[in-house]
């Protein structure tokens, strides 16, 4: 079953543990009340978007940003940019100290950042012309949100990109694995 309205699937808990922040907070937010895009609006944004900007990339396999910048440059169609000052390369990809540094608008800004950069972070997607702000699996930030939203931005909050990416494209196997098999049948796990 679905821990969010109108999924169809979840994610496992080692698929969806890949993509949360360190420090992240609990999944229990009553104060909240921002509502998200559902899964239609997601999927057409997945869809249409063709350049992907992952703020707080790291070239450190064990970071989530690492694991969602590697699934998306081999899995996915979009045109990755690397956005960290500490980093000059990423993935064999040049590592970039800014959005405004990008040769291009992306579509999309995924955010790896702490909750006090995500507002400032989504004022520089405004700047750019992004069309999205994405913030990862255990990121809200509803501050964040109001910037994007008033400048016709896109918003997904809590959300991993890889995991959403791959549930729509039929990709995410019960272990959070793309399988490269699309069916209907549920795999049986070897023991």
């Amino acid at each position: 079953m679905s821990t969010h309205a109108g999924d169809l699937t979840s994610p496992s808990p080692e698929a969806a543990a890949a993509c949360v922040l360190p420090g992240a907070a609990p999944d229990v937010h009553p104060e909240r009340t921002w509502s998200g895009p559902g899964q239609q609006e997601r999927y057409g944004l997945l869809r249409r978007s063709r350049s992907v900007a992952i703020v707080g990339a790291s070239s450190n396999p064990a970071r989530a940003s690492y694991f969602v910048g590697t699934y998306l440059q081999s899995s996915s169609p979009y045109d990755l940019y690397f956005v960290n000052p500490m980093a000059d390369e990423i993935l064999g990809r040049p590592a970039y100290a800014s959005l405004a540094d990008l040769p291009v608008a992306p579509d999309i800004v995924d955010v790896f950042r702490r909750h006090d950069d995500l507002p400032g972070v989504a004022q520089e997607a405004v700047d750019v012309g992004a069309a999205a702000l994405w913030l990862q699996l255990g990121s809200w930030n509803e501050q964040a949100a109001a910037i994007a939203e008033e400048a016709g931005l896109s918003v997904v909050m809590d959300r991993c990109i890889k995991i959403e990416h791959a549930r729509f494209h039929g990709g995410l196997h019960l272990a959070g694995f793309d399988t490269g098999v699309i069916s209907s049948r549920r795999q049986q796990l070897s023991r």
